[in-house]
């Protein structure tokens, strides 16, 4: 049995591949905007905030942590809907992205803040920097920069990931993907391509990646190693 490629039949439906691409660019550029916030200052709670904060950090790390990302989705999109809310799949999808990866950033970047040497701060103190100085310039940039490549790394599996957004009916790729090959009935050709897609995304993003590393991290672009 020989099985014949026809991607001539997805071709009427390049509009849609394009609209999903947008989308799932879309879904995790907020993603890990909202979700770089949320995981910096709960990492900033967990070293130096008081001792119930660092708990209550701990906590949702460890359960965000150890919980498959459908099952967050799930609890997100309806259980919001059950306390008698509603919101779309994109905005939901977006909420439970957020939650997701802003448990890991939480513990990447409190890796970078714990590799801040203790004499650092004893210099700040010594200039006569205020506690919000001292951590922007002495902590939290520093300890960034130190930890870009892997904040890039999980940002890069964060888009990869929204593809199990389609699950909530979230028009992302992967769900552009289930419609045309369930009316194309060439399952084989359109996950090709939308893998070839994936992997075009992925480059894309690490190469935007590496530009905004070259802009913000000084020292990053005189060495050439913006990742």
């Amino acid at each position: 049995m020989t099985y014949q490629f026809d991607f001539a039949a997805l071709l009427p439906y390049w509009p849609e591949f394009v609209h999903g691409l947008w989308l799932t660019l879309q879904l995790s550029a907020m993603a890990t905007v909202l979700g770089f916030i949320v995981g910096t200052l709960c990492a900033i709670g967990r070293a130096d905030g008081p001792p119930a904060v660092k708990w209550a950090v701990a906590a949702y790390v460890e359960v965000i942590r150890n919980t498959p990302l459908l099952v967050q989705i799930f609890l997100v999109y309806f259980g919001i809907a059950t306390l008698g809310f509603r919101i779309g799949a994109n905005t939901a999808a977006v909420a439970a992205l957020v939650v997701n990866v802003g448990a890991y950033t939480c513990e990447i970047v409190r890796a970078g803040l714990e590799s801040v040497h203790k004499a650092q701060l004893e210099a700040a103190d010594c200039l006569g920097l205020s506690r919000v100085q001292t951590y922007w310039h002495v902590v939290l940039r520093p300890a960034v920069e130190r930890v870009y490549p892997a904040l890039t790394s999980q940002y890069v599996l964060l888009m990869l990931a929204s593809s199990i957004t389609s699950q909530i009916s979230a028009e992302e790729l992967t769900a552009v993907a289930n419609r045309v090959q369930s009316d194309t009935f060439r399952s084989f050709e359109t996950y090709i391509v939308v893998g070839l897609l994936y992997l075009l995304l992925s480059f894309v993003v690490r190469i935007a990646f590496w530009l905004v590393g070259l802009g913000v991290f000084v020292r990053r672009r005189k060495l050439g190693t913006a990742l």
